[in-house]
């Protein structure tokens, strides 16, 4: 069956359409959006109907860092499902994987796996709560689906409008979990103060991305490292996306290292840390991790042995090779270059974010469309391309320079429907959906 057709069917037997929101054709190209996959390697992916495309977009929404289907993890995959990856007993792997990770990360003592970043994130914040004793989580940018998090939207406020989705509904978060969950704004240390001030003496967690679109300013992060230390709450890095991107260990370890020495409770892995197998990790500090033992943290595919040994395969990999620094190089060849050829076709481009998590917007009131057509166009190239791009080790300077050679007829073809005002009736009306907004 091909790809449109299938996911005609997948809508009427999955709500939704599909298990990922970030995965869904119609925040790309309503209609068009190739769905579905048949093989991914590096950076190529080939669709159901036989059609190959070199990947511009999220690649695994940030998961395959190394790119897709590595070799060193996919050996160490296939050796572990060959001698069988579930078993009454543990994973040795496991041990090993806690060993690693302690090593990169001096400051951490301890380690709970899981095997996805919403869950592991639900872990981190029991875990701060189980220390505690205490309910209110503040928090700062997107950290999942749990009901912890989505509690913030139970509100009137609607205060994940400026962090998820505008307007998402809490439908389903049980309400007596309102005003705990409360949010903050990257760089904005007063907003947090102010939580403090009012909610101090029932703050489990400040909950936070170190990073994301933008660097932290001077003395926010001691800022907020104080102010947890004045109400007696645990810091957690959510380093689901940035970990192992930036520097191999996480972003956070910039903050460590730094004469501030800025150390959090607990931080938490997912995305990368497997590259395209679940593996997600919570590292902290043994006086906050050991509460894990006071509440009841236990899955049976927590223990499966193909996620560590994806994980060890990874952190090889990432030893052996400047990953990040490949990261970096290649998102600013492709920012600069993408943006001289918007310059030149007379379009108004705005490029956000770091170079190994890329943003790209049309700067114009029918941005929307514009880049809709701009996928549309480029998928007949060959070219998954979107609103963003994370670069991976799959990702050469050669298959830049044909993302390129491929941008060029099609940003003169945007800038002509931007000037004639017509992106929308080309596209037939099928203009994508607004997907995640973040403010960090």
């Amino acid at each position: 069956m091909r790809g449109p057709e299938l996911y005609v069917e997948a809508k009427r037997l999955i709500p939704g359409g599909t298990q990922l929101l970030s995965k869904r054709p119609e925040l790309f190209a309503p209609e068009r959006w190739p769905a579905y996959y048949r093989e991914a390697r590096g950076c190529e992916v080939t669709d159901l109907d036989g059609r190959t495309y070199l990947d511009f977009t999220h690649n695994g929404v940030g998961s395959c860092l190394l790119g897709y289907a590595h070799p060193r993890v996919v050996e160490a995959v296939v050796d572990r499902v060959r001698r069988g990856s579930m078993c009454s007993l543990n994973s040795p792997e496991e041990v090993e994987l806690a060993k690693r990770l302690l090593a990169l990360h001096p400051w951490a003592e301890q380690v709970r796996f899981a095997r996805c970043g919403g869950e592991s994130l639900s872990v981190a914040v029991r875990i701060a709560r189980a220390a505690t004793g205490r309910d209110v989580i503040a928090f700062c940018g997107y950290h999942g689906w749990s009901d912890w998090y989505l509690a913030a939207n139970l509100s009137t406020e609607r205060a994940l409008d400026g962090h998820l989705l505008p307007g998402l509904s809490p439908a389903g978060v049980p309400r007596g979990l309102t005003e705990t969950a409360l949010p903050f704004a990257y760089n904005r240390l007063v907003e947090l103060e102010q939580i403090v001030r009012s909610h101090g003496a029932n703050l489990a967690a400040v909950v936070m991305e170190p990073t994301r679109n933008m660097p932290p300013a001077p003395g926010f992060m001691s800022g907020v490292r104080a102010l947890c230390d004045e109400a007696g709450a645990k810091l957690v890095f959510d380093e689901v996306t940035t970990g192992f991107r930036f520097r191999s260990g996480g972003y956070h370890l910039d903050f460590f290292e730094s004469t501030e020495r800025i150390v959090p409770d607990l931080a938490v892995f997912a995305k990368a840390l497997g590259s395209g197998h679940p593996m997600a990790a919570v590292i902290g500090r043994r006086e906050s991790m050991e509460a894990a033992q006071d509440s009841f943290l236990s899955s049976t595919y927590w223990t499966e042995g193909v996620g560590p040994v994806a994980a060890l395969a990874t952190l090889d990999v990432l030893a052996e090779q400047d990953v990040p620094g490949h990261a970096r190089r290649i998102g600013e060849q492709f920012r600069e270059q993408l943006a001289q050829r918007a310059a030149a076709a007379g379009l108004s481009l705005k490029i956000g974010g770091y170079p190994q998590l890329t943003t790209i917007a049309f700067d114009h009131p029918d941005a929307a469309a514009l880049l809709t057509l701009f996928t549309v166009r480029m998928l007949d190239r060959g070219m998954l391309a979107s609103g963003g791009f994370y670069p991976t080790l799959g990702h050469t300077a050669a298959s830049v320079e044909a993302y390129m050679s491929a941008a060029e007829p099609v940003l003169a073809e945007v800038a002509n429907a931007a000037s004639q005002g017509d992106a929308s009736n080309r596209l037939g009306g099928l203009v994508k959906q607004s997907g995640f907004a973040r403010l960090t």
